[in-house]
């Protein structure tokens, strides 16, 4: 009977956007879409199968939870970071955008098939506790994580605050697994830090793209003004990226009005482009030094190419994270979303990112000697992730299993830091030159 059914699909698609596992997602709308379900005849052996199960496994089972499964298994085929959510990992996800959530504070992926720590947000249980990128989670809880998708991960150590979570990790180097057992937390994530670094260099450090970061950028920019601050580093590195329309507002403070900062295409080929909106510009001044590293991603990295593109700042450190897709949140009529990767983003001169990142203008790698060695750990990026999307202008290929990143550095340490502020004092040296005669 199924094969003689065609059903038109109505879906009103709100783009919202979500900083977890370093995803990003643009606010658009897809819009009313009339489709015919290809391949619809082989529906028939899902529903035998469903009525199987439900007549004759050994203990009851709800349909309910037989489809969402069967949704969660579908879309664990796709690339890593569309997946099914149920009503309540809905709800936290619109939680998330407005930077404040019940968890650990751990941005997760998949590489070689198990769950990896992709980076550690600052200042929250995780961090604390000294997990560092790069480990891998083999339990939450009592439950191991092989074949657990990402969304039921984040699911099982999210919760209220104050209650626990044990979390076993295995570690690059270490002989047995150890197991942490962590408190959770609000994890309110404050998204600009800035300072002085000098009498006339501002810092500023974005750790994610919320609703707010534009308004904290803002804010930051004026005070660090007022300073008499003529130079200044932003610091992108560990950024996993957050609202698409956060780091368009962004770049818009650095760039004039009604300049490209990022275009995104889909499977139609069909272009949207996001320009810089009316922001107080900053365009002529500070002279800037974008920071950027291997945790860098998604709206990290579209704010890093917009300012590289329009030569608007030099970029330095190393190569970023390499995500250059778009997702849609889709609800669904029972209150559960789906989170589908539907465009590709590319840089105002029409570069993708996918898999291979953002190269900086100039390379500084970060390496801590100790007594007992090197302490690093292996880099992690979208390449190295289970079912990426490839890159349509480029192949890509695997990260150098022998990249290391340090697991921590202290500011005297920080070599692209400091690289970056002695250039700004040569800038200045130069400029003050005066004119041969």
């Amino acid at each position: 009977m199924f094969a003689n059914k065609k059903k038109i699909i109505l879906i009103w698609a709100v783009l919202l956007t979500v900083a977890f596992t370093g995803i990003v997602i643009g606010r658009w709308s897809i819009g009313l879409v009339n489709a015919e379900v290809e391949g619809y005849e082989n529906l028939k052996v899902f529903t035998e199968v469903l009525s199987i199960v439900k007549k004759t496994y050994v203990e009851d089972v709800k349909i309910k939870d037989l489809i969402y499964g069967a949704i969660k298994g579908m879309m664990s085929s796709l690339d890593p970071h569309s997946g099914f959510m149920s009503p309540d990992a809905y709800k936290e996800m619109q939680v998330d955008t407005r930077g404040e959530f019940g968890g650990l504070g751990i941005q997760i992926g998949l590489k070689d098939g198990a769950l990896t720590v992709i980076a550690p947000i600052e200042d929250t249980p995780a961090y604390k506790a000294g997990i560092k990128s790069g480990d891998r989670i083999i339990k939450i809880g009592e439950q191991g994580t092989k074949d657990m998708s990402l969304m039921d991960a984040v699911n099982k150590m999210r919760g209220p605050k104050d209650t626990t979570v044990s979390i076993t990790i295995m570690r690059e180097g270490w002989k047995e697994p150890e197991t942490f057992s962590l408190k959770r937390d609000i994890i309110k994530i404050k998204s600009v830090k800035y300072r002085k670094l000098d009498p006339e260099i501002g810092y500023i450090k974005i750790t994610q793209f919320q609703e707010q970061t534009a308004a904290d950028l803002s804010a930051a920019l004026t005070k660090l003004s007022e300073e008499k601050t003529d130079s200044l580093i932003l610091d992108l590195r560990n950024n996993p990226g957050g609202l698409l329309n956060s780091a368009v507002d962004v770049a818009s403070h650095f760039l004039p009005k009604d300049k490209l900062v990022v275009y995104i295409k889909d499977r139609a080929g069909e272009r949207t482009e996001y320009k810089t909106g009316g922001f107080k510009s900053y365009n002529e001044k500070p002279v800037m030094i974008v920071l950027v590293n291997q945790g860098s991603a998604s709206a990290s990295e579209i704010v890093a190419g917009a300012l590289k593109d329009w030569h608007r700042a030099v970029i330095l450190g190393v190569q970023t994270f390499g995500k250059g897709s778009v997702q849609s949140v889709i609800p669904l009529s029972d209150g559960s979303g789906l989170r589908l990767t539907t465009a590709r983003y590319y840089t105002p001169n029409g570069t993708s990112i996918q898999s291979t990142g953002i190269n900086p203008d100039i390379v500084v790698k970060i390496k801590i000697e100790t007594k007992n060695g090197v302490k690093e750990h292996t880099v992690v990026r979208e390449k190295d992730l289970d079912r990426h999307l490839r890159n349509d202008q480029s192949e890509d290929k695997k990260s150098d299993e022998n990249e290391k990143a340090p697991l921590e550095v202290s500011e005297k340490d920080d070599l692209q830091l400091q690289r970056a502020i002695d250039l700004l004092k040569t800038l200045k040296v130069f400029k003050e030159l005066p004119k041969a005669s």
